[in-house]
């Protein structure tokens, strides 16, 4: 097989891997901002709410109702808060460390694990889109090598494979960095809430210990 034969081939392979490359990039976007929209109060308020219906039962020891309250309801504060009722038994300290460790790991970890793809994806489609203007330009250079008199039409598919395959790795890429500039806000907004939501929910529950003796 001839250069430029081979050029056709991986250039083929390269439009291909940009087009998996978008289809994963945008699947990893829409299971962050899904699983953000899952654990996270709609805002400050409603997660004020929530908190003030809670702070009752636990403050005066009532776990079983604070426990009723937070049951079935996926948000990671009330998940948290369930937990932390339920282990109630091993002490404050040892619950404190069980929530900030069990936040990272099941909330913050899989949220992370989902955003390191999309920036691999960032990185990947400008890669893949240089590859394919080098192969454009190896096919384009190797039929002026081959041939004395090139016309401009025999040169013009490896010169839109390169082309095309740049502009398709910048056209993935930067939709790709605006989504993740927006969910990278929506992390830290959820962290934060999320932080002084268990920190209230850590107080109220060491009240009810101390009320229950």
């Amino acid at each position: 097989m001839d250069i430029q034969g081979l050029t056709a081939i991986v250039g083929n392979m390269t439009y291909v891997a940009l087009i998996l490359i978008a289809l994963w990039g945008v699947f990893c976007i829409v299971m962050v901002w899904t699983r953000v929209a899952q654990k996270r109060f709609r805002n400050e308020e409603a997660q004020q709410e929530f908190l003030a219906l809670l702070e009752g039962p636990l403050e005066t020891g009532d776990f079983a109702e604070a426990g009723a309250i937070c049951q079935g309801d996926p948000r990671a504060v009330p998940q948290l808060a369930l937990l932390a009722i339920e282990s109630r038994s091993v002490g404050y300290n040892k619950i404190r460390q069980l929530i900030i460790d069990r936040f990272q790991r099941d909330v913050m970890a899989d949220l992370e694990y989902r955003v390191s793809w999309v920036n691999t994806m960032i990185k990947s489609a400008p890669m893949v889109g240089l590859l394919g203007t080098v192969l454009g330009m190896m096919g384009a250079f190797a039929k002026l090598a081959t041939a004395e008199n090139v016309r401009p039409d025999q040169l013009a598919s490896d010169i839109s494979l390169a082309l095309i395959t740049t502009a398709g790795g910048l056209a993935i890429a930067i939709p790709l960095v605006i989504s993740m500039a927006s969910i990278n806000v929506r992390i830290r907004k959820m962290e934060d809430l999320a932080i002084s939501g268990l920190t209230r929910v850590l107080e109220n529950l060491r009240a009810g210990l101390d009320a229950r003796g």
